[in-house]
Parts: structure tokens; sequence; C-alpha cells
């Protein structure tokens, strides 16, 4: 971590970025011909058939090494990577906050590890009854009628939401809804969602207050309109002041409202929407209950909708097929029931159990109904401190009071430093970037969202080191503009990175790159 005290001066005359030197080898570059990881001990069955000769490949370069190399080498690389577990990661939009260990001891219990999704009703009793409750609590929590955990995750559960929203209307027999209106705000799965499903998706812009536009929401209203996909708090961090309007608008016309529920943890015990008129929406667990998803990290989205949905919610949901007697202390046999009208199934077996639904399911217990609500509260809490200590250094354009992100301008008058340098910089003193460039509607974006898991003094550190980065910015962009300067690493190219895709420092011979 760098000296926050050191002057500028002195950063830049700072010895060379350690990547000029410290470079780790890749697994493929640390292998030795003839080194074995495991020596497994003499069969005492019988050998299988191996697999047919034109299916093996006796060319593939496999490393070879040592456990003890292998263990190594990924402890150096896990070192190099930034995690929630160590340091702050004002991530907007992704909501990485930080995840109780209690999560992870407990869906490593035997009885939820070793289970498997073929096993009879009969011998997983316990995991059904897990989920079933987690159904009925996920629905207390948004107030809707019903909910599906199947869906991987929160574009997986759009799509889902969706397939349903066109199910409904051909069930009534109006098949001429073909619009989806979707704010400019909104998380870029949405319309790709939409797209996917044939459907045309009609922009409608925001206010000057961050809102959408009623008077083009009421222009779009038709009986072409499937629905409109909302998120709120929406992308900017706000609030829609007239979401009652909003959703009126489009029952009025006969369509559907969605919900993009990645901002629930600023809503957790305040409001519901389903309450509000919302007739469908999509949790992410992965973010509003813990289980951080950076890196790739498992996303779980379940669905719920109102009474009128749920005749149409992929199968199989977990039912009670028969009901317990606590005269003879007999609990309910926990099975699967398949909706009436179903859209069918969206997912192998029956969704991300370990990783998404105990970790939740944990989460929600501990908490229980007045921490959730402490959760939303200090969320938005820590949000709007962290946008009062930085109103007066960076331009918000949409100033006013913030839920659980806000959304900030990343440049200066008479500075050529952009949003993505000061990114680049705060890796210097130890801080995770914030999102940059989204939402689209806001130039140069930097979007910050502080969690309710970090203290005032992160947020203060935060603070002045942003303060002091725009200094940096107007007095000596250069160490902005060059910056990570005292990272394991300097400034990667992002571009490459996502289109050449081979890691290794070598290839096979004969391997065709470009084929």
């Amino acid at each position: 971590m760098v000296n926050s005290s050191a002057s500028s001066t002195e950063q830049k005359n700072a010895v060379p970025p350690l990547s000029a030197t410290i470079v780790e080898p890749t697994i493929f570059d640390l292998s030795s011909r003839g080194r074995v990881g495991v020596r497994m001990p003499e069969s005492d069955v019988p050998a299988a058939e191996p697999p047919p000769q034109h299916l093996l490949r006796p060319e593939l370069p496999l490393p070879e090494l040592a456990e003890v190399d292998v263990v190594r080498h990924y402890m150096r690389l896990s070192k190099f990577n930034y995690s929630v577990d160590g340091g702050f990661y004002p991530l907007g939009s992704c909501t990485m906050k930080y995840n109780p260990k209690i999560n992870e001891d407990v869906c490593r219990l035997p009885g939820f590890l070793f289970t498997h999704p073929l096993q009879p009703i009969e011998t997983v009793q316990g995991n059904l009854a897990l989920m079933y409750q987690l159904q009925e609590w996920l629905k207390e929590i948004a107030g809707f009628a019903a909910v599906t955990l199947q869906p991987a995750a929160g574009a997986h559960g759009e799509f889902t939401g969706v397939l349903m929203m066109r199910a409904y209307h051909k069930s009534r027999g109006d098949d001429k809804r073909v619009k989806m209106l979707i704010p400019d705000a909104a998380h870029g799965t949405n319309p790709a969602s939409v797209g996917m499903m044939g459907m045309t998706v009609v922009t409608i812009p925001s206010d000057e207050r961050g809102n959408v536009d009623l008077k083009a929401l009421e222009a779009a209203c038709d009986d072409t309109v499937v629905g409109m996909m909302l998120t709120n708090p929406n992308t900017l961090g706000l609030f829609d002041e007239n979401i009652e309007k909003v959703i009126a608008l489009v029952h009025g016309c006969g369509g559907l409202m969605y919900g993009d529920g990645a901002n629930l943890n600023a809503l957790l015990g305040i409001v519901r929407p389903g309450d509000l008129g919302f007739d469908v929406m999509h949790f992410n667990l992965h973010k509003t209950f813990a289980v951080p998803h950076g890196g790739g990290g498992p996303g779980v989205g379940p669905v719920g909708v109102a009474a009128r949905l749920a005749d149409f919610l992929p199968e199989p949901l977990v039912g009670i097929l028969e009901e317990g007697d606590d005269d003879k202390d007999m609990p309910p046999l926990y099975g699967y029931v398949k909706p009436a009208k179903s859209i069918g199934r969206m997912k192998a077996f029956h969704g991300h159990f370990g990783g998404g639904f105990v970790r939740s399911f944990t989460y929600i217990a501990m908490h229980g109904p007045d921490g959730l609500k402490d959760i939303a509260q200090y969320a938005v809490l820590n949000a709007n401190y962290l946008q009062a200590r930085l109103r007066d250094t960076y331009h918000i354009p949409f100033d006013r009071i913030c839920m659980h992100e806000f959304v900030a301008e990343g440049q200066f008058e008479g500075s050529d430093v952009r949003a993505l340098d000061i990114s680049k910089r705060l890796m210097d003193y130890n801080f995770h970037p914030p999102t940059n460039y989204f939402p689209l509607i806001v130039h140069e974006a930097l979007m910050i969202e502080p969690t309710e898991t970090e203290n005032k003094d992160t947020l203060d550190a935060f603070a002045e080191t942003m303060i002091k980065i725009a200094e940096e910015a107007k007095s000596n962009s250069a160490i902005v503009k060059s910056a990570p300067n005292n990272t394991q690493f300097g400034r990667m190219d992002e571009v490459k990175a996502a289109r050449e895709l081979v890691l290794c420092c070598w290839l096979p011979e004969g391997y065709d790159l470009d084929g």
C-alpha cells in the first residue's frame, strides 16, 4: 500500500513498477516432464475400459508438477488479487459486500455438501425444507405470491420473467404485444433479455431528477406493450419519485411491470416491490444476501411473481406434498410441484444450491427482519455520507438524496484526467475502483456503492483519497494518467485481455492461433 502522506513528487520519483521485475510464470512454464502431483495406490478393482483412441490427444500439453509446486503457484497468484476480504470494494451496481464466514461453514455441512440432485426426495428432506423456506422468505421480503429458485443469475432471471410475461399475454389471446419499455438508465442485460425474445425495445428517457420521464412513458404506452422493465432504485442510485404513476401508466395500457431486483438491498424491510404493483421481479441473491459475485462467483437469480403470474412459473417448485402432524411429531413431506401453466424448466436440476441457497438462507436467518432493515438503512446512510463528502470535489449530475449508491463525474475543468485514470490511481492507494462509464447517461461516470458493511473510518479514508486524486489531477496529472504506479502490475490493456484469450506463454506444436 502506498503511504498516503507521501508527496506527489516523492511518488513520482518512486521505484519502478514491480511489474517490471516480478512476474509469476504460468503453470505451463513451471511444468517439468516427469513430475507427478499425486501417486495413486495400485487399484484393487478391475480397470475400466480406456476411451476410444480417436478421443485421446497424447500431444495435449498438460502441465506436470509436484503438489507443492501447484500450491505455491496458486498461493502466489492469490496474493496478486484484490478481494472483498482484502479491502474496500465500492463497485457500484455490484454490491460487493462482506460475506460472513458463517455462510461458508453452513454450506459445507456434510448434509448439504454431499447430496446429489437425483437423490429420492425422502433422502433430502432437509435440503428441500431449506429451499421451501427460502421461497417463503423471499415472497415475504418482496411482497409476491410465489417464487421460483431456478434461474442461475440475474440476467437469467430477467429472461425467465419476460418469458412469463409473454406467456401471460398469449394465454389471454393477446398476441399483438411486442414492445418492452426500458429506461435509458437500465442495466444492459434488460434490453439483451428482451432482444433474445425477439421483442422490440423502446427506450424511455430519464427526466432532470433521474426519474422516468412521465410524458415520454405516457406517449409510449399502447396496446402493443408487453410491459416495462424498471430498476428501482435505478442505476443512478435514485428511488423513482413517481413510481406509483409509472406503474399505473403501464398497467393502464394492459402491460406488466418487471422489477430488476439488482438494487433490492436498498429497500429491505422498508419497501416491498410487490406492494408497489410490480408483477414480476428477479432477486440477485448473490448481491442482496451476501455471496459477492465478482471474479465469476456464483450468481443466483430467483424470480418472484404476483398472483396472476404464479401459474406460469418454471417447474419444479418446492412444495409440501403431505402436511405434517404436530401431535405425532411428524414434519411435512417436501417434494416438487409443477405450476398449472409452467413455462418449463429454466435450468438443469434445481438451481445453485450450496453457493446460493444455503448462503442466502443463512444470511437471512442470522439477520432476521430487523437486521435486514438495518442493512438497507446503513447501505443508504453510507452512500449518502460518501456523496456528501465528495460533493464539493466531484460533480454529481443528479444530486439529491441517494439510496445505496451514487454516480459522480470523473473529470475536472482544465485537466485531461478521465474517470478511468481516477480508478487506476485508486489502486495505488489500495482501493478497488468503482464502476466506470455506467450508467451511460452520465459522462465519465464513477458509480460508487460503499455497502452497509463498511465503517466510517474506511469511508473517510476513501473520501480523502478521492479528494487527493482530484488535487493530483489538477497539479500533476501525469501521475494519475500513468497509474497504477505502485501495484504488482501496471496499467493493463483491457481490450487485449478480452480479445486474445490464449493465456499460455507458449503454444503446442502445430496449434493454429487463427483457426
